[in-house]
């Protein structure tokens, strides 16, 4: 998929569908609390083997996204993925937690200028109202994880998230929504990161409309 190449062109696609998304945010309801996510397009660079991801020629300068997975350490979903993230500091707009959380947790310091745009707020079981904010990252290296917070950093490829088989969905008997998971490899992440991402693909790489905050998410990420 050539237009998925970490390129200008991709970029100025993903701004102009953005350009035509109006996204849905609002107060933080009562007893939640506001954090910011940042979904980060960065290159491949390297092969993710672990996913067992068929790659074509060329695939180093593929576009990915960048995701961690949580320390095992923490006290709250402990091992689980995650962007990039955190809650929102007094007097902080959901663009600037989302870069500073980015600098943070894996070390990538960007600019106010390669913020993207924001896609809808997600509403958490775990107390949480999410502001997904997007970035662009482009060829970056020399990522390192914060080890009081992040165990891992992965770079997934757009065209996983593409995949025919995404999103899945699943029937819970507490919800009149499914759950969404978004099929990675041979295994898959679970929403509320997996919503944000499913929407990321529908509004940025198709430039759908498609809203994701009604999607529920599995018990494990309740607590």
């Amino acid at each position: 998929m050539g237009h998925l190449r970490c390129n200008n062109e991709l970029r100025q696609s993903i701004t102009a569908n953005l350009h035509r998304f109006s996204f849905r945010s609002g107060e933080v309801r009562e007893g939640k609390r506001a954090a910011a996510v940042a979904i980060t397009i960065v290159h491949v660079a390297q092969k993710p083997n672990v996913y067992e991801i068929p790659f074509e020629a060329g695939w180093e300068n593929h576009a990915a996204v960048l995701l961690t997975r949580r320390s095992v350490k923490l006290k709250k979903h402990a091992g689980q993925w995650a962007l990039p993230g955190g809650r929102m500091d007094a007097g902080e707009t959901p663009e600037e937690t989302a870069l500073r959380e980015l600098a943070e947790e894996v070390g990538l310091k960007l600019g106010m200028e390669c913020v993207i745009g924001r896609l809808d707020d997600y509403a958490t079981r775990s107390g949480f109202t999410i502001k997904p904010v997007v970035v662009w990252g482009g060829r970056v290296t020399n990522l390192h994880a914060n080890p009081g917070e992040v165990q891992s950093i992965h770079r997934i490829p757009l065209a996983e998230l593409m995949r025919e088989d995404a999103p899945i969905l699943q029937n819970i008997p507490e919800s009149k929504h499914p759950v969404l998971l978004m099929p990675v490899g041979e295994s898959w992440i679970a929403a509320p990161t997996a919503a944000m991402l499913y929407q990321f693909r529908e509004v940025c790489i198709l430039g759908k409309q498609t809203r994701v905050a009604h999607f529920e998410q599995p018990y494990f990420a309740w607590k």
